[in-house]
C-alpha cells in the first residue's frame, strides 16, 4: 500500500505522514528529501537529472546523507527547493 500526502509548503505533510506511518506500522518515506537531494546534486555537479538521480546515493534517517554527506541542512535552502520542484516534474 502507498499513501501519498500532498501540499503546499509547511502545511505539515512530513508531519502528518510521519504520524501515519507510525500508527500504520509503514515505513516513512520522504520523497521531498530524495528530490532535494538530487537537486543539490545536480546544481554541484551538473549533469542530465535522471543520469545524476541514478548516480548519487541517498540515505534517510535521522539525518539526510547525500553520497555520504551530510546535508540535511543544505537541502532546504531556498535554492534547492526552487530547483527540486523542477526537478519532481519529471519522476
Amino acid at each position: 500500500m502507498v499513501i501519498a500526502i500532498d501540499g503546499p509548503a509547511g502545511a505539515g505533510k512530513s508531519t502528518v505522514a510521519r504520524a501515519v506511518a507510525e500508527r500504520l506500522g509503514f515505513t516513512y518515506l520522504d520523497t521531498g528529501a530524495m528530490y532535494r537531494c538530487v537537486a543539490l546534486a545536480l546544481s554541484e555537479r551538473g549533469g542530465d537529472p535522471a543520469a545524476v538521480a541514478e548516480a548519487v546515493r541517498i540515505e534517510l534517517g535521522g539525518r539526510v546523507l547525500l553520497d555520504g554527506r551530510d546535508v540535511t541542512e543544505a537541502i532546504r535552502a531556498p535554492a534547492v527547493s526552487d530547483a527540486a520542484s523542477e526537478v519532481s516534474a519529471d519522476p
